[in-house]
């Protein structure tokens, strides 16, 4: 009897006997707490926005009108010549003028989006509890790898709209079959002696801008 055999073999005698008729989910118990505790729009955002902080990334509010100027900032503190992009991201976002755009194409090589100074994107959503950022390629977010080759990623979140309490309130609204990246805060490892280094696997620095409705607008 070969190794996986016998493993096959255990996996059997663990399962229990016949088929559930409403298919192997049915038997999992979910009777878990969807969310913890009852919050309000207002209080969701202020819980993410103190996990994000806690995760060290950095983190803005805006309306619609200061977005640009907010932008403009931020791109001049990392010195920023170029700023990569997604063809559905809002226009009205961007400043007038500003560091050179460069599109979100298929061609572009690790290289050359390794050039590029500064990402701006959306989110396909956001989970307070954990502080997490989901990406979904939608439009107004690119491919993926845009949001892991720049060192530098500003994500913008409009909220209450965009933020949930908990990861099971968010699988749903999630398409599974769609790229999912899931960003708590910028990329960071550590050594066996816990010596935090950041940029190893993505961005080193992630500006987060919670985009509420400018005054007098729906």
């Amino acid at each position: 009897m070969s190794s996986k055999d016998r493993i096959l073999g255990r996996i059997r005698r663990a399962l229990p006997d016949g088929p559930s008729p409403d298919g192997p989910s049915a038997r999992i118990p979910r009777d878990y707490l969807h969310v913890h505790g009852v919050r309000t729009p207002a209080e969701r955002v202020d819980l993410l926005a103190a996990h994000l902080t806690e995760y060290r990334a950095v983190v803005h509010r805006a309306d619609g009108e200061e977005l640009p100027a907010l932008l403009t900032r931020l791109f001049a503190e990392r010195g920023a010549r170029s700023v990569l992009v997604p063809p559905g991201l809002p226009p009205q976002w961007l400043p007038a003028e500003g560091p050179t755009r460069v599109p979100d194409r298929e061609a572009s090589t690790p290289y050359e989006l390794d050039r590029v100074d500064s990402v701006v994107t959306g989110c396909a959503l956001a989970v307070a509890e954990t502080g997490t950022i989901v990406l979904d390629g939608g439009p107004d977010q690119g491919r993926r790898r845009i949001t892991l080759i720049p060192d530098h990623h500003i994500c913008v979140i409009r909220v209450p709209d965009q933020v949930v309490d908990s990861v099971p309130q968010a699988l749903p609204l999630l398409d599974p079959t769609r790229p999912l990246t899931w960003i708590s805060g910028p990329s960071a490892t550590s050594d066996i002696e816990l010596d935090r280094v950041e940029g190893v696997h993505g961005p080193r620095r992630l500006d987060v801008i919670l985009l509420a409705a400018a005054p007098g607008t729906q």
